[in-house]
């Protein structure tokens, strides 16, 4: 089965709105006691943009994403997700809402399956409840094929069939990253939301993972906002790239711009004004 391959069967039919995925930030602030872990960040994502956020350790960035994914209520600011206000809304509204995330530490369930932990994210596509569901009506059967459908098809373009019915927890790190991401799939969001999906990885690992998320975005529009470290990745494969320093933004634009910004430089390197 190689529907995801081009254009994936399960989006075929998407009316071009069901895509959308607008997000706008504007003067976002968050502390925690006197501690101020951003400072009036304003950013937009535009339907189809693949956006990097870096910055050095302790920057925001994770602070950042809890924001947007419900994590974290911010003090001050504004979060929008397609002209809708999204700031104080709980994390399950927001995956409602479209938006689904892979996290920085693995949150899988590693005594289950790879295709059960998959399956687990599709709850929020069910039109059935407790009573049809244990009747396994035919509208119920109906509707588990689709889901299984989507499944299969994110376990092929993610090439993890020989690994379908083993253990999360029998498998090597790398694979597990491969089976958060498809989790994120299985909810077909239309932002998805990356915290370090390369961290810890090997190198043929990164290079199978930087091949899934150029074909995601170009073959089929996905918007993804991701936070990463590897700036030799970033700088290859993002369009549009923010920077953090100490919860503010100091630039943002094209990746070869930003990589040659002084306060980018100072900010990774410190200041340089002196050496020599």
């Amino acid at each position: 089965m190689k529907a995801f391959r081009g254009q994936p069967s399960i989006f075929a039919s998407a009316q071009p709105d069901q895509r959308l995925a607008e997000l706008e930030v504007k003067d976002l602030s968050l502390s925690f006691g006197g501690l101020m872990a951003l400072h009036r960040v304003d950013l937009r994502v535009r339907t189809g943009e693949l956006v990097a956020i870096i910055g050095p350790n302790g920057a925001g960035k994770t602070s950042l994403l809890n924001c947007i994914t419900g994590y974290y209520k911010p003090q001050e600011g504004q979060i929008l997700f397609n002209g809708e206000e999204i700031t104080r809304l709980p994390p399950h509204e927001i995956t409602h809402r479209g938006i689904g995330r892979t996290y920085q530490n693995i949150e899988l369930f590693p005594g289950m399956t790879v295709i059960s932990n998959m399956l687990l994210a599709r709850h929020i596509h069910c039109r059935y409840n407790l009573a049809p569901a244990s009747l396994f009506s035919r509208r119920v059967r109906r509707e588990e094929v689709r889901h299984r459908r989507v499944i299969e098809e994110i376990i092929d373009f993610l090439e993890m069939q020989p690994i379908r019915k083993k253990l999360v927890g029998s498998l090597p790190y790398g694979l597990r990253k491969r089976v958060e991401l498809g989790r994120a799939l299985a909810l077909e969001p239309k932002l998805l939301v990356l915290d370090e999906p390369f961290a810890g990885m090997t190198l043929e690992e990164k290079e199978d993972m930087v091949r899934f998320l150029v074909e995601l975005n170009e073959a089929w529009n996905q918007t993804m906002i991701l936070v990463e470290h590897d700036m030799s990745i970033v700088m290859s494969i993002s369009q549009r790239v923010i920077v953090l320093d100490f919860g503010k933004k100091i630039t943002e634009g094209p990746p070869q711009e930003v990589q040659d910004h002084p306060e980018v430089i100072k900010a990774y390197l410190g200041d340089t004004s002196t050496i020599g």
